[in-house]
């Protein structure tokens, strides 16, 4: 037993401290062990996640933007041969008419999607507020344009705009607005029109579900107090529900743009971006550049301006969010 002399002699404390380091060596060994085989078991966990990431965003982008600066072509594929010509895509697309077309179009069709979708998707969920049979039911079959494949929706609404046998011009006629056989696919005026309807039909239900859980949230002592009060329903809208739900709506609008911005599919199963380019969008635009001119480099260039595009509001999008959630927190 080590007595107070001892404990007080430094070469003794120093032959003490070297004995516990010793028994301790093997006990940290297996903590680094243990923590190494935790990050490799962690690495692996990440390594399928980041596989994809890289193979099917990283590697896209990255082959899109060099193809946006070569000139890129069919014969491309075969040879290799890409000669780089610096920013001569950018310029070509800017000069060419059917550039600043697809760019207006691009515009339209995001606002006039994203009104009409987020105007008519509040009033169904004030709409279903209130409580009644088969609300839910309701509900659910609201959503049916909203989970339905949507090659299978564009190809509902190109039997709807049939100009022969179209449901659209039927009810038309029945009413006796025009006797006339409405070209709604065809016509240069309509065809967008058409594009933007069934854009808006597809989307009604995604501002509805979130801005109806919007309004759920809010306590319902808040309306009754106003009502009370003697506020009308125009009023406690303007005064509780908007102000509430401006959170909420930004949300939705920003994924409503940025998911606009990406339309593809709806405009391709219905009009192709005819006729005469009428209904092209910088999505379809792309497209017909690569695989119907086979000019990719000059696709390639109208894909990174729209990627650039899409990346600045979904940067907002998460700034937004961000923000919310640290507002929230405090």
């Amino acid at each position: 037993m080590a007595t107070k002399q001892d404990r007080d002699d430094p070469n003794m404390a120093r032959v003490v401290e070297g004995a516990a380091a010793h028994a301790a060596a093997p006990l940290i060994h297996r903590v680094g062990r243990w923590q190494r085989r935790e990050q490799l078991i962690g690495l692996l966990f990440l390594g399928p996640a980041a596989f994809y990431l890289v193979a099917f965003y990283v590697y896209p982008i990255l082959l899109n933007f060099y193809m946006s600066v070569t000139r890129y072509t069919a014969k491309s594929f075969v040879t290799g041969e890409a000669p780089f010509i610096g920013l001569d895509n950018f310029k070509r697309l800017v000069s060419n008419p059917d550039f600043s077309t697809a760019v207006r179009n691009t515009v339209v069709f995001t606002l006039g999607s994203l009104f009409f979708q987020f105007a008519i998707g509040l009033a169904i969920a004030l709409f279903f507020q209130r409580k009644f049979p088969l609300s839910g039911v309701l509900r659910a079959l609201i959503l049916m344009p909203w989970l339905a494949p949507v090659l299978v929706s564009g190809a509902v609404w190109v039997r709807l705009f049939d100009m022969d046998y179209g449901v659209v011009n039927f009810v038309i006629r029945t009413l006796g607005v025009t006797s006339q056989h409405i070209a709604w696919l065809t016509d240069p005026h309509l065809a967008p029109i058409s594009v933007l309807i069934a854009n808006i039909w597809i989307g009604i239900p995604f501002n509805m579900v979130i801005l109806y859980g919007g309004l759920q949230a809010i306590p319902g002592e808040l309306y009754e107090a106003a009502a009370i009060d003697g506020a009308s329903p125009w009023q406690r809208f303007r005064y509780i529900s908007w102000p509430l739900l401006r959170t909420v709506s930004t949300v939705v609008l920003l994924l409503g743009l940025v998911y606009t911005l990406k339309v593809f599919d709806v405009i391709m199963s219905i009009t192709r971006g005819g006729p005469a380019n009428v209904s092209q969008t910088l999505n379809t635009y792309a497209y017909s550049l690569s695989f119907s001119l086979l000019d990719f480099g000059l696709g390639a260039a109208a894909g990174d301006i729209l990627m650039v595009v899409v990346l600045i509001f979904g940067l907002l999008y998460l700034r937004y969010a961000y923000r919310v959630e640290r507002e929230a927190g405090q």
